[in-house]
């Protein structure tokens, strides 16, 4: 059984991911930072399916934290698996920042890059002696890089500095034969940033040549399908799964 630790895994799109990934016959460990009863109800779903999960407090912010997440991690694998190593990582954690350029503070800018571009960074780094070769990692970036949509500057930066880490971690990495790509969503029903108006929703969905704004399922099936030995292949690439969000 292959195994996938996916950041953020407790609602939105890593909720989607991690049961997708799941229903594909993954053992799943989702992380979650403050709402553990929103990621056990996530587990409480795979397992009800079949699947195994389980999930562990992680806040991707705070570097300090990870060599205890990695022994964590390390201890789950041996107890819930009898394994020593996982297979894949899926770098989701995140949130949004809507503020125009002229008034984000550098705390708010700081704070934004530790989760999305720092955090997946040494992450990963940090989880490497535990990942067995011939693994893949796939890191969330976001169509705001290739779309300049007013008010989202950060968070489209650092989103786009991941998308660039993607390419350098396949290089480097390729000598254990692990893939790394990214996979970009268009505009998503989630959480996000306090979610979707009615009038902000039916916008998107007029600059969407399908005509609707995606659901998390769109993204979770995508990065289930990618992490499938049908897409071996496939490297250094970043995937824009947004039904043609603005073209």
């Amino acid at each position: 059984m292959s195994i996938v630790i996916i950041t953020g895994g407790s609602r939105g799109l890593g909720a989607s991911i991690a049961i997708q990934c799941a229903r594909r016959g993954m053992g799943v460990i989702l992380t979650y930072n403050r709402n553990k009863q929103a990621a056990e109800k996530v587990v409480a779903t795979i397992e009800a399916d079949g699947g195994k999960a389980v999930a562990l407090e992680l806040d991707v912010s705070t570097r300090a934290s990870f060599p205890a997440f990695r022994s964590a991690v390390a201890e789950m694998l041996a107890k819930t698996w009898n394994a020593e190593t996982f297979d894949f990582l899926v770098n989701n954690a995140g949130y949004g920042l809507y503020n125009p350029i002229a008034t984000v503070t550098e705390d708010e800018f700081d704070s934004l890059f530790r989760v999305l571009l720092k955090g997946p960074f040494f992450l990963t780094q940090a989880l490497l002696p535990l990942m067995a070769d011939g693994g893949h990692i796939v890191n969330v970036t976001s169509a705001t890089s290739r779309v300049a949509t007013p008010g989202v500057a950060p968070y489209a930066s650092f989103k786009g500095g991941l998308e660039v880490l993607t390419r350098y971690l396949a290089k480097e990495f390729g000598e254990r034969r692990i893939r790394a790509n990214s996979i970009a969503p268009g505009p998503i029903r989630t959480e996000l940033g306090g979610g979707l108006s009615e009038e902000f929703e039916a916008l998107l969905a007029g600059q969407t040549a399908l005509g609707r704004v995606g659901e998390p399922d769109d993204v979770g099936c995508m990065v289930a399908s990618l992490l499938s030995d049908d897409n071996r292949w496939v490297n250094a690439q970043n995937i824009e799964v947004a039904g043609g969000y603005l073209i």
